[in-house]
């Protein structure tokens, strides 16, 4: 008996686990009336989710003149499906003058009638550059198609930090092949192509810094993105040098889905190898 409970566990988790919020989640945040509005949009941008973690961008807003754009993390609990996704970086913001944006954390529910998919919840947070509270509020989101603010590339608060004062040389680009994928996930794993010989690369996804400085072996620099629909991804290989034989190569495969693709790079110091991803969903 207590077998049969455990594999029915199992299958339940398994079944919730399978759950994806990535994607683009729009709707309303209300806010205490000692807030800059009592009511803003708010749009997510998650971009990587997997059974219990998350990462994205969210953008609060009045109009798309006025906004805030946050990088955030979070957790997913698939059992009771409520996450917590705490903002950390301000990306950037364009407020009135008397308003201060706030830094916050949600605490939402997910739920699905249909084909709706509903995100419910309480937010609170504090001033941006203080420990003072924002006056909290409600949340209400649903799943959409199509964003109201462009989609970016997700970047950790580190590599952000340091392409603030990376200085690349301007490089001719080549592109080496354009992949057209049919599902959203793509993985990306890296190898020295011929010897290893200290080949040393970073690698920017849509100019957004993903691999700073890494060492080309026979063991892979993972790398994964979400593809939404409409728009093209140009992921290029800058040779930070060329190691003991130039130029510098790579074996990049891509796997995406079911379907696995290998192409070879070379990268030196006049150019850099570019291999562009174009997503086409279903209708």
């Amino acid at each position: 008996m207590r077998f049969l409970f455990v594999f029915l566990m199992v299958i339940c988790s398994g079944s919730l686990a399978a759950q994806s919020l990535t994607g683009i989640w729009r709707g309303k945040r209300t806010q205490g009336s000692q807030g800059c509005f009592p009511e803003y949009f708010l749009e997510l941008h998650i971009y990587y989710s997997n059974e219990t973690t998350m990462m994205g961008n969210a953008y609060s807003y009045v109009d798309n003149k006025q906004f805030t754009k946050v990088n955030f993390t979070g957790r997913y609990n698939p059992l009771n499906k409520r996450m917590v996704i705490s903002e950390s970086a301000v990306l950037q913001y364009s407020v009135p003058a008397n308003c201060i944006p706030c830094i916050k954390v949600y605490d939402l529910t997910w739920s699905k009638n249909g084909v709706e998919e509903v995100l419910l919840g309480d937010w609170r947070g504090h001033e941006m550059g203080n420990n003072n509270a924002c006056p909290p509020g409600k949340i209400s989101l649903n799943r959409v198609s199509v964003p109201t603010f462009p989609v970016d590339i997700y970047q950790s608060d580190t590599l952000l930090k340091l392409q603030q004062n990376l200085k690349l040389q301007s490089r001719e680009k080549e592109v080496v092949q354009t992949v057209v994928i049919d599902s959203p996930t793509v993985k990306i794993e890296l190898y020295d192509n011929a010897e290893i010989d200290d080949d040393t690369v970073s690698v920017l996804l849509n100019n957004t810094l993903l691999l700073h400085k890494k060492r080309l072996t026979d063991k892979p620099l993972p790398l994964q993105f979400t593809a939404f629909p409409n728009t093209e991804y140009e992921l290029m290989m800058y040779a930070e040098n060329l190691g003991r034989i130039p130029p510098n190569t790579a074996l990049m495969v891509i796997t995406v889905g079911k379907k696995r693709y290998e192409v070879r790079l070379s990268s030196s110091e006049q150019k850099s190898a570019v291999v562009k991803f174009k997503y086409k969903s279903e209708p």
